[in-house]
């Protein structure tokens, strides 16, 4: 029996504080909103009770922030994707941002079983001057609890319409995909970070990302494996191989703090659920 779930969040200023309403069918909460970085900037916790997807789940996300508001949202932990018997597991998010508004995207890594047949899909709507942080984990297998990743396939698209589009589709078969040099190398965490406008970005702005990732990239472990872009005046894209999710995570974060500060002129103190 597959288990669906729907989930609406909508983010509006009132009085200088950004507050958040949501809507629910389904397995999909969210919890009490947060406000570690005062009133301006609302955090929450996007939960689903049950854990994971199996073959014929669907979670359908919705979040959209009116003019002057900015939310941030995150995960306790993984999204799941068990082994499907036939049907696949879909999970879509669209993001919406009305003109001056800003959003973060940033939920812990989707973590791929063996054998699952799944989607994970992220589009975004930004009016212009309407700025989004966020980011992608991908997990194939669990290496650490010797389950790789032999069956199965994974596909993962994040779009801004008409603008950039990221497509892949990960077939656990797929020993070129998988294991060659002009693939995934052998590596088994695929993870992607972006900062991307409604508008073109000011050279000076895309520049300065860039050089800041630059900066963290060398100084990492991963920094054979990892690279930053702008694929056009609206987007910045660092990329990130790695064995394990836990270094990936690690390096994305560093990125993600300095970009806030560099971008917003905000500190980025790290979401309460992330150090429980």
């Amino acid at each position: 029996m597959a288990w669906n779930a729907t989930l609406s969040l909508d983010y509006s200023l009132q009085a200088g504080k950004t507050v958040a309403h949501f809507r629910h069918d389904g397995p999909l909460r969210i919890l009490q909103s947060l406000y570690p970085e005062g009133a301006a900037v609302c955090h929450n916790v996007l939960v689903h009770p049950p854990g994971g997807l199996v073959g014929g789940d669907t979670l359908d996300i919705t979040v959209t922030a009116a003019t002057g508001s900015h939310g941030l949202i995150t995960t306790p932990g993984a999204t799941r994707f068990y082994k499907s018997l036939g049907e696949t597991a879909l999970q879509r998010t669209r993001i919406q941002l009305e003109a001056g508004a800003r959003a973060e995207w940033l939920p812990m890594e989707a973590l791929c079983y063996s054998g699952c047949l799944a989607e994970n899909h992220l589009t975004l709507d930004l009016a212009p001057g309407a700025e989004l942080m966020g980011w992608d984990v991908t997990a194939l297998g669990l290496p650490s609890a010797s389950q790789p990743y032999i069956e199965g396939s994974f596909c993962q698209h994040i779009e801004l319409p008409g603008v950039w589009l990221e497509r892949a589709r990960i077939r656990a078969n797929d020993p070129l995909l998988m294991d060659s040099p002009l693939g995934l190398a052998g590596q088994r965490c695929v993870a992607t970070l972006f900062f991307a406008s409604g508008s073109k970005l000011e050279r000076k702005r895309r520049e300065g990302a860039l050089d800041l990732a630059r900066g963290v990239m060398q100084a990492h472990s991963l920094c054979n494996t990892t690279g930053v872009t702008s694929p056009n005046a609206q987007v910045v894209v660092v990329r990130v191989l790695a064995p394990l999710v836990e270094p990936a995570m690690g390096l994305l974060k560093q990125v993600w703090k300095s970009w806030r500060q560099h971008f917003w002129d905000q500190a980025a103190p790290s979401p309460r659920i992330w150090s429980t």
